[in-house]
């Protein structure tokens, strides 16, 4: 499995990419990372992604502009995409899922709360 983390910060690209790799069968977790919304885009056609985590404060492409550019994509649409991020408001949550965002997040988040939206996110049954 090949999950892509989107996040400017690189504490909290460290800190969702460490939680990611706690996931179960973390073994089978590979792990792409990207610091902007542009990068994201240069790694996408490199790599067969199951999902995709994305803040959406960013510089150059934000986090909203790279989830409307994947679900409007013919190949990158289907990938399943769990926004994380500082922006709370129910308006900014529905903007998200508008564009096509599976997930919504809210930093600070609980760990076992990312994993939670991890496992919907890829369909695991346990959820």
């Amino acid at each position: 499995m090949k999950i892509l983390v989107v996040e400017d910060s690189p504490s909290m690209r460290a800190y969702v990419t460490t939680l990611v790799e706690g996931y179960p069968d973390a073994d089978d977790v590979e792990i792409v990372e990207a610091s902007s919304g542009f990068e994201a885009l240069k790694v996408l056609p490199h790599h067969k992604l199951d999902a995709i985590l994305t803040d959406i404060n960013m510089p150059d492409i934000n986090g909203l502009e790279l989830v409307s550019f994947i679900k409007n994509h013919p190949v990158y649409k289907t990938i399943p995409i769990l926004v994380i991020s500082t922006e709370s408001s129910e308006e900014d949550r529905r903007r998200a899922e508008a564009l096509g965002a599976e997930e919504y997040l809210v930093k600070p988040f609980a760990p076992e709360d990312l994993l939670a939206k991890l496992r919907r996110l890829l369909g695991d049954p346990s959820s």
